[in-house]
């Protein structure tokens, strides 16, 4: 049962980051048929990198989720975790789900050929950063205390 200062951080991330990455993206499509700016040179040249960044992604966040399915807890920021992952992607990055969206995002990017998605990454990861990965940490070393903060002190927030 996580303790109330847990439960407090639980509720408190600003938006599902799923929602904060598609908007983002929208958003920068929108602004691009508004005010266009200059794409890659070549885009026929940025199709296969994006189209690999984007599967390789997916494939991460696969076994992102597959792993914390398989010890029995959520991928739901909002939903109470059950248990503290540090195994397959984890071993890595302690939220890889938001190194995939982020590969998603940039796969996606080169796909369309649109430099705004691009200039709405910054403030995206800047906004993720503060509104939804401190507050998960504060929760994850509120609920799991000493093993948390030493997985932390080994595996890196990103990559």
């Amino acid at each position: 049962m996580p303790t109330e200062q847990a439960d407090q951080a639980l509720l408190h991330i600003i938006a599902p980051p799923p929602v904060l990455y598609i908007g983002a993206f929208l958003l920068s499509i929108a602004i691009h048929a508004v005010f266009p700016l200059w794409g890659f040179p070549l885009p026929y040249l940025f199709k296969i990198p994006g189209g690999l960044l984007f599967l390789l992604s997916a494939a991460f966040a696969r076994w992102a989720f597959w792993t914390m399915r398989q010890v029995g807890t959520t991928a739901n920021p909002k939903q109470e975790s059950q248990v503290l992952v540090t195994g397959g992607p984890f071993r890595f990055s302690r939220n890889p789900i938001y190194v995939a969206m982020t590969g998603l995002y940039l796969g996606l990017a080169l796909l369309v050929n649109a430099f705004w998605p691009l200039m709405l990454l910054g403030p995206l990861l800047a906004l993720m950063e503060w509104g939804v990965i401190r507050r998960e940490e504060h929760y994850l070393a509120a609920k799991f205390g000493e093993p948390y903060t030493s997985y932390q002190s080994k595996v890196r927030r990103w990559l």
